[in-house]
């Protein structure tokens, strides 16, 4: 079997969908026995993952997202010859139109752009909608990467249920046991791009008014997003025991989640939810919300809050903070259950799904 996966999210600045692409796909080649494993477009071998620019040098990337913007334009005879002998086309929502003679296949990372259209740039929303008419809809079958997100999908664009299989996206090996990375004091962290979605207003606020904010600081990583600027200068401001760190190599990342005593993620809506499965990994307890997939990928490794209530975000950290049993209890459940958030078990069941998908 030939499966062609379009991996252009590897070309462009982007963080979870990135992340999910370069993982598969190195796992898919590695679990894979008669599977032959390629990527669209001519991205058979790319380097180490950086979610700040493309994976290959800057002529091979701009000559293939030419080549992607010519595709885009129409229906073009181009693509059918490119994906000849492809028995599964897996497509993403950077690809406009599907060619005709192989299965297509896509995956349904989150359904943001339908639920809350207002924390979206308009190309995003002009995107997801080409993607949900011209691949979602027409699709033989579909990957969710939760059952939330399944359950948004079916409802929301009124999906075959039986066409769409649930397959939990992958936390690199590196942090599980992931040894802490020394620092000078005691620290909460927050891992993701500042943007209105992941809610940092709301967490620097309920940080405000934390009572033991002498004792620990308030790590934030990531770079900035869109319409992030009112977040951003108050992180730039110099508060007290606030630390913002901007981008962190992924290299550095298994280290610096190690080494949080908490850490916290009042995101509005997630599809999965990467740092969450990966904080867990590394044996640290987690505050999250308790909305969209986040509650069914933590189980019982989290405290769980409303996201827009900083009143009870802030509980929900003293509560970790001040008590040794709880960090313990979420520490233990937390590492337990996402051994089951391993991208070799997710490039297993992906590969029966894409033989499914052939028959």
């Amino acid at each position: 079997m030939r499966v062609l996966i379009d991996a252009t999210s590897l070309l462009v600045r982007s963080a979870g969908v990135k992340n999910y692409t370069y993982h598969w796909i190195q796992h898919l080649r590695q679990q894979s026995r008669n599977e032959q494993i390629l990527a669209f477009p001519f991205l058979n071998s790319f380097g180490t993952l950086t979610h700040e620019r493309s994976m290959l040098p800057p002529a091979a990337t701009y000559t293939r997202l030419g080549l992607l913007y010519f595709l885009n334009m129409s229906w073009n005879p181009l693509l059918e010859r490119m994906v000849s002998g492809t028995d599964v086309f897996h497509v993403s929502n950077l690809v406009r139109h599907v060619p005709r003679k192989p299965k297509i296949t896509a995956t349904i990372h989150d359904m943001t752009r339908w639920l809350m259209p207002e924390l979206h740039t308009p190309a995003t929303i002009q995107a997801d909608d080409s993607f949900a008419e011209n691949v979602l809809r027409r699709a033989d079958r579909l990957i969710a990467v939760s059952e939330n997100t399944r359950a948004d999908a079916v409802r929301l664009l009124k999906l075959d249920p039986a066409k769409i299989e649930v397959i939990h996206s992958g936390v690199p090996e590196v942090f599980f046991g992931a040894q802490a990375t020394p620092a000078k004091r005691p620290y909460v962290l927050f891992v993701g791009t500042i943007e209105p979605r992941k809610n940092v207003d709301t967490l620097l606020d309920a940080w405000q008014g934390l009572r033991l904010r002498d004792d620990y600081d308030l790590v934030i990583a990531g770079p900035p997003g869109w319409a992030s600027e009112k977040t951003m200068a108050r992180l730039h401001a110099g508060a007290a025991e606030v630390k913002y760190l901007g981008y962190v190599p992924e290299d550095e990342l298994p280290g610096l989640t190690a080494g949080a005593t908490a850490f916290v993620y009042p995101s509005l809506y997630e599809g999965f939810g990467f740092p969450v499965a990966q904080a867990m990994a590394a044996g640290v307890p987690v505050v999250t919300s308790n909305t969209s997939c986040l509650p069914e990928i933590a189980g019982e490794g989290a405290l769980y809050v409303d996201p827009r209530s900083t009143g009870e975000l802030r509980t929900a950290m003293e509560n970790v903070l001040t008590s040794p049993s709880t960090r313990e209890r979420l520490s233990k459940v937390g590492a337990e259950r996402a051994q089951q958030y391993r991208w070799d078990v997710c490039a297993q069941k992906s590969l029966a799904f894409f033989r499914c998908a052939q028959s």
